[in-house]
């Protein structure tokens, strides 16, 4: 019995961190964690998530970003979980980008949160900037993924699963997308861009 009830918690929890993966994309870390707190409260599982209704559902998550989407991809992709996963995410970022509102970004960080396995870096926005700026790839990249593939082709593994954790709060506060903080910024001295602004 015991162990039947500790897989079925791995399970519900390795939804919710794909849930709030998904509701975190073009939202603020305070709003996601709002809308899990209200989605926690009524049982957020796969099976709670079916059974409610779609304007339920939009008004636990709002005011996320583009929530509307993000009720249709939440409860295509609850369906198909059920259907084909027994409830569970897949556990290959494959299968995990093949799922409706689940970019490469979000299928690294739900390897690396709910499996425990690095597939790969995580590259959102700041990290991609980031790099860019700093030269961490031999040309500038146009997209994420691009910079994903350039990253992982010189930066030891090991490190794979700290850079997006590192660069993103940065990216946040001091390397902004506009305006950049280089004048304040400890790595003004290393960064190649911080002579461009």
């Amino acid at each position: 019995m015991w162990p039947m009830r500790l897989l079925m918690v791995r399970k519900v929890r390795r939804y919710q961190v794909l849930l709030s993966l998904m509701l975190s994309s073009q939202t603020k870390d305070q709003v996601t964690a709002g809308a899990m707190q209200r989605l926690r409260a009524r049982g957020l599982t796969v099976e709670s998530i079916l059974q409610m209704d779609d304007d339920m559902l939009g008004r636990l998550i709002y005011p996320v970003g583009f929530w509307r989407n993000k009720v249709k991809f939440i409860k295509q992709t609850t369906t198909i979980l059920q259907q084909r996963y027994e409830g569970d995410i897949p556990a290959s970022v494959a299968e995990l980008v093949a799922l409706p509102g689940v970019g490469p970004k979000m299928a690294h960080l739900a390897m690396a949160v709910a499996w425990g396995t690095v597939s790969g870096i995580a590259v959102d926005t700041h990290v991609h900037r980031i790099a860019n700026r700093l030269r961490w790839t031999k040309k500038v990249t146009k997209s994420p993924e691009e910079t994903r593939t350039a990253l992982e082709e010189w930066l030891p593994r090991a490190l794979w699963s700290e850079i997006n954790g590192l660069l993103v709060g940065f990216g946040q506060q001091t390397c902004l997308p506009v305006h950049p903080r280089c004048q304040t910024c400890l790595n003004q001295a290393l960064c190649p861009a911080a002579q461009d602004f």
